[in-house]
């Protein structure tokens, strides 16, 4: 595993035949069909590959059923395990599109709305299936050669495959899906050039092929070489090769949430000072910044520093960046207070700011801390009656997202975008729009393409031609999920016609954003 502990995301895909419909795996009868427009929820297929036989894969619908043909070419969806009909090769073309044929069978899958069938002995165009990722476009990539991420090299004006560990915004990559192929673009809005420059269009050579090679990526140009690192820092561009080897396979990597933390002090929290923690700079660099890391199970998060160790609670309450594997020390509850966030360690005990800036694990609540009793850097009991702050303020911290100033959201019915005919936003667009995300104060302000706000009106629309920023919070409540509220304090969440709306009482999965 890479040295971030980021795990490879699941490949998940549309496939998209000749006329331009998506493969449906239907919930009444286990049925498929090519009839849907877009991708949605019932297009998307996860692709397994077979423990023995990694050419062999499997395809599972969002039912949780297998795609699979029998001799007579015969195609169904409702087989619940790895059969011996569900067993698929990928034939993959030039042009990127994939021919599934079944293994036991030896025939070609294709056809289109509800005539579909297993049953072609060569591969015409009605056999052929463009591949649409469905995963959220925002992410981490590694070279599986180097065992080094790509980034940003603002100083070289390149996409630099040298980071041990995908740090700060500039390790954030989107894919930009365009008419059956991929671009690579940057933080600041850029795109890759097969010439490994960076420019602001995303035409012609700035446009891959996505190519599948044992479980992992390869990126093809329009002249049929491959992307690869070159050079000491790994400068990425196509080379020479017209078949990917290993120097041209990729993983895309889910990308965790980077944030700094400001406490009451109005400081930075470092370790620039040494392994304990302490709010006391002014500015933010990688040693202000660290990495959330949210348990699936617990919804409680690790913080991750750029070397690549854990926030860890040790004796006497002290936070201190020396673990080197997860465990119940390094977990905190975060709790969210519109603006500002407190954080409680493993004792029980909320992490409270000193007048040193040290910051100690001793707090039984927010703002009700025994009078007089506090910590010296020793971490021995010191009692200083004059040790007192405003109740609250101690235990509170005000957290800053630095590494999604594109915000790409999507929801459980599609990404949120801009609605066509109004100046209302749909959450249930299989494209998406890139917003832009800017921090103040504790709160962030949203703005479209058009540069123009988002805002809820007065029937709890949340539009976005606004002429002035308005104020949202973010909650960081789950593994790659967030909740916004507005300014009244409701989530929003889309409702059941794709409406983006601020008026959600209580949190719900219709609430919940992958970003």
């Amino acid at each position: 595993m890479p040295a971030n502990g980021n795990r490879p995301l699941k490949l998940q895909f549309g496939l998209i035949n000749h006329e331009g419909r998506y493969l449906t795996a239907e919930a009444f009868g286990f049925k498929v069909n090519a009839s849907a427009p877009s991708l949605k929820k019932k297009q998307i297929w996860t692709l397994e590959q077979d423990s023995q036989d990694t050419q062999v894969v499997y395809l599972r619908s969002h039912l949780g059923r297998y795609l699979a043909s029998d001799k007579d070419g015969k195609v169904t969806c409702e087989a619940d395990g790895h059969n011996s009909d569900c067993r698929f090769l990928i034939v993959a073309q030039s042009d990127g599109r994939w021919a599934l044929q079944s293994e036991q069978h030896l025939r070609f899958f294709g056809g289109s709305r509800d005539y579909l069938s297993c049953f072609a002995q060569i591969i015409t165009d009605a056999e052929l299936w463009a591949v649409h990722l469905a995963l959220h476009p925002q992410a981490n990539l590694l070279s599986v050669a180097r065992k080094r991420y790509a980034h940003l090299s603002m100083e070289d004006g390149e996409i630099a495959v040298d980071l041990n560990i995908p740090w700060g915004v500039a390790a954030l990559l989107t894919l930009v899906y365009l008419d059956g192929k991929y671009c690579l673009k940057t933080c600041d809005g850029r795109f890759l050039s097969n010439d490994g420059k960076l420019l602001t269009e995303s035409g012609g050579p700035r446009r891959y092929t996505l190519e599948l090679k044992c479980g992992k990526l390869a990126f093809k140009d329009c002249e049929g070489k491959y992307l690869s690192p070159m050079g000491p820092t790994g400068t990425l561009r196509s080379g020479r090769c017209s078949k990917p080897g290993k120097d041209e396979l990729f993983d895309l990597e889910e990308s965790h949430p980077q944030v700094v933390l400001t406490a009451a002090n109005g400081r930075y929290v470092s370790i620039r000072q040494g392994v304990s923690l302490a709010a006391n700079q002014e500015d933010e660099t990688d040693m202000e910044t660290f990495q959330m890391e949210i348990d699936k199970e617990t919804k409680k998060c690790t913080f991750r520093t750029s070397q690549g160790n854990y926030w860890a609670l040790v004796a006497h309450g002290g936070i201190q960046s020396t673990a080197t594997e997860v465990s119940a020390n390094t977990m905190f509850a975060v709790e969210w207070f519109g603006h500002k966030v407190a954080l409680k360690a493993n004792n029980g005990k909320y992490i409270c700011t000193k007048k040193n800036g040290q910051l100690l694990a001793v707090s039984d609540a927010i703002g009700k801390r025994l009078p007089g009793l506090a910590f010296c850097s020793s971490l021995s009991f010191t009692l200083l009656s004059t040790d007192v702050s405003p109740p609250g303020d101690d235990e509170q911290l005000t957290l800053k997202l630095i590494n999604r100033p594109m915000l790409i959201l999507r929801g459980e019915n599609g990404f949120i975008c801009h609605h066509k005919n109004s100046n209302t936003l749909d959450a249930s667009r299989s494209i998406y729009d890139i917003f832009t995300l800017q921090h103040s104060n504790g709160a962030y302000h949203i703005k479209g393409v058009d540069g123009r706000f988002w805002y809820v009106n007065s029937a709890g629309l949340v539009c976005s031609d606004g002429e002035a920023p308005e104020d949202f919070t973010l909650e960081l409540l789950e593994h790659g999920r967030l909740a916004i509220r507005g300014k009244n304090g409701k989530y929003l969440r889309g409702d059941q016609g794709g409406t983006l709306k601020g008026d959600g009482l209580s949190l719900s999965s219709s609430a919940l954003w992958e970003y």
